[in-house]
């Protein structure tokens, strides 16, 4: 090669290198698939959602112990999880996505009780820090261990230590680790419908010990990416380091199984908002009044406001709704009204079912939950009907006193609520919002550092369709955009 031929082609290696390294805000998506199906999968194990939520509340109701001086961090289970791309080499893991909890974490190498095995037909691993070459641990003086001290600082964490944490949840369960950084590979969007790589530096919980319940479930995966609001969650890392907009969003599509997942500005479709509950653990907003087949429930002016949480709380992480006795009695009361004839049997010692032939939305009432700001959730009978035979469907409100280890009387909307609606997490602000979509059409979402929009659909949006994780249950499959610019 001649001199001016190899001039050539180190000039244009570094303008590669200098418009990848100038990369300043980007989308990303992740695919994420439902570890139980659509509402329209008959086949559902009704034991299994119910002792799936019983197991979430009694963790995700608690106190976190986020102490700066244990071992690794499962959160709070959740419905849906994603694939993410950790280290150099890149290896695969399966994390479970959840807006109820904030640590992104894995299981480590040599964890104690983690498991080693799912049902969901995918293979775990665990995160091994000496065979990534980008892999550091994070100590105690570094800015992301200052982050986590929301959580109540370890005395015992000095300079130049692993930073460690130990959470203990409420139904007993224990998770110790410690935190790490690594690179992150990512799916950027870069126009309608299309994708590149892009790599980025994220610490991320390693988890080295469990006990109790956590790890044990068949519907195993590597860990949780949590989204909530903790400046040690990976949204918050983002938005800290000027990467994002601290917005987030999600639209379930209960007819097609697909879906969206998005962090970043969402232009399309408009969104009316209320205020969060200040100082909450969760996502808890004012819940005013309920109407049922349009006549309002007599509830008492402070049943939704609890010693231990204020407000309702909504979570995606949860698979039904759970409601204080007195709220579930006269709903469930106005709901069977409009069918005096029909009689309710248990199903499994836990779920009211009846029998019901003919369309379920004429036959039923339509449930609005009213919030402050005026923002309405309306609910329709085939959201929280589901069915799991031949014309027989099982209710999807549940009696939050028998359901909680306490008895305690929460109000909590999961996804039976949530589905065919674009709801947006604004923290921004500090508000949440959400409006009645055909999550199966796509969103649009600003490119920060073009200003251009671009359609995110819900059906596969990365360069190949391959890159589909194939599971032996029906999933939906939905996406996570971001705006995000390199990091590290």
């Amino acid at each position: 090669m001649d001199s001016g031929n190899r001039c050539l082609l180190w000039f244009l290696l570094l303008l590669f290198v200098v418009q990848f390294m100038s990369v300043v805000k980007g989308n990303v998506v992740f695919q994420v698939h439902h570890k139980y199906g659509g509402r329209g999968n008959k086949n559902w194990a009704l034991g299994v959602m119910k002792e799936h939520d019983s197991r979430r509340h009694g963790r995700m109701l608690a106190a976190f112990d986020f102490q700066l001086g244990g071992d690794g961090s499962p959160t709070n289970a959740a419905l849906y999880y994603t694939r993410i791309t950790i280290g150099t080499p890149p290896v695969d893991y399966h994390v479970q996505v959840d807006t109820g909890s904030d640590i992104l974490w894995v299981n480590c190498q040599n964890c104690e009780r983690c498991p080693t095995k799912s049902d969901l037909n995918i293979h775990l691993r665990q995160y091994d820090l000496t065979a990534s070459s980008t892999g550091k641990l994070i100590t105690c003086n570094e800015d992301f261990c200052d982050a986590a001290v929301d959580y109540g600082q370890n005395s015992n964490c000095k300079a130049g230590k692993n930073c460690e944490y130990s959470i203990t949840y409420g139904d007993g369960s224990i998770t110790e680790g410690y935190f790490i950084r690594d690179n992150f590979r990512l799916d950027q969007v870069t126009g309608n419908l299309q994708t590149s790589t892009m790599n980025g530096s994220i610490g991320f919980g390693c988890s080295a010990k469990q006990s109790g319940e956590l790890g044990s479930s068949s519907e195993a995966v590597d860990g949780i990416i949590g989204f909530g609001q903790s400046n040690a969650s990976i949204l918050s890392q983002l938005a800290l380091s000027g990467k994002v907009k601290k917005i987030f969003s999600h639209c379930l599509d209960g007819n097609n199984g697909g879906g969206i997942f998005a962090i970043g500005d969402v232009v399309e479709p408009k969104v009316n908002r209320t205020p969060l509950v200040p100082n909450q653990q969760h996502y808890n907003v004012n819940l005013k009044a309920i109407e049922v087949d349009g006549q309002f429930l007599n509830l008492p002016t402070d049943i939704f406001d609890t010693r231990s949480s204020r407000g309702t709380i909504i979570d995606s992480g949860t698979t039904l709704a759970y409601l204080p006795s007195v709220v579930y009695q006269q709903l469930f009361d106005k709901m069977m009204a409009k069918q005096p004839n029909s009689e309710t049997h248990t199903v499994e010692n836990q779920f009211k079912c009846l029998y019901y032939k003919g369309n379920i939305d004429d036959g039923f009432p339509v449930v609005n939950f009213h919030f402050e700001n005026s923002l309405v959730l309306p609910v329709a009978p085939h959201d929280y009907l589901f069915p799991i035979n031949n014309n027989e469907y099982c209710i999807g409100w549940q009696n939050s006193a028998l359901q909680t280890r306490d008895g305690r009387q929460i109000t909590l909307l999961g996804d039976i609520v949530l589905t065919d609606k674009l709801v947006l997490y604004d923290l921004e602000n500090q508000t949440i919002g959400w409006t009645q979509y055909n999550c199966s059409s796509g969103i649009k979402v600003r490119d920060e550092a073009s200003g251009n929009v671009y359609t995110v659909g819900a059906h596969d949006i990365s360069a190949s369709a391959s890159s589909l994780l194939k599971v032996n249950v029906i999933t939906i499959v939905f996406f996570m955009v971001a705006v995000v610019k390199l990091i590290g």
